[in-house]
């Protein structure tokens, strides 16, 4: 399974690219590919924004789906969706949690 990140160039914030197109900041609302095609589709979209100059660094992932959460597999993209290792007190780990109904 892979998603499609990237950095989003107006603030640098890590983003992922969200079934209706948009650009979220949470990986939870990332659009996962299951699939050869779903890959190509979510590259093409990273495309098209990176030419709009919406987001830099564009890359597809490999994640795994652990108790209904998107995990990445590398530790540089679990880094890049918690927010940086430095402080707890910034980035994404520092915003309050929101609860997602199953």
């Amino acid at each position: 399974m892979k998603i499609l990140t990237a950095n989003r160039l107006t603030d640098g914030e890590a983003v992922w690219l969200a079934p209706d197109h948009s650009w979220a900041t949470s990986i939870e609302a990332a659009d996962v590919a299951q699939d050869t095609a779903t890959e190509e589709k979510l590259e093409r979209a990273g495309k098209a924004a990176l030419v709009k100059n919406e987001v830099v660094d564009v890359n597809l992932i490999d994640v795994a789906i652990v108790e209904g959460s998107i995990v990445p597999q590398r530790l540089r993209e679990r880094i890049r969706a918690a927010g940086p290792t430095n402080r707890t007190d910034l980035g994404k780990q520092a915003r309050p949690q929101i609860a997602v109904a199953a």
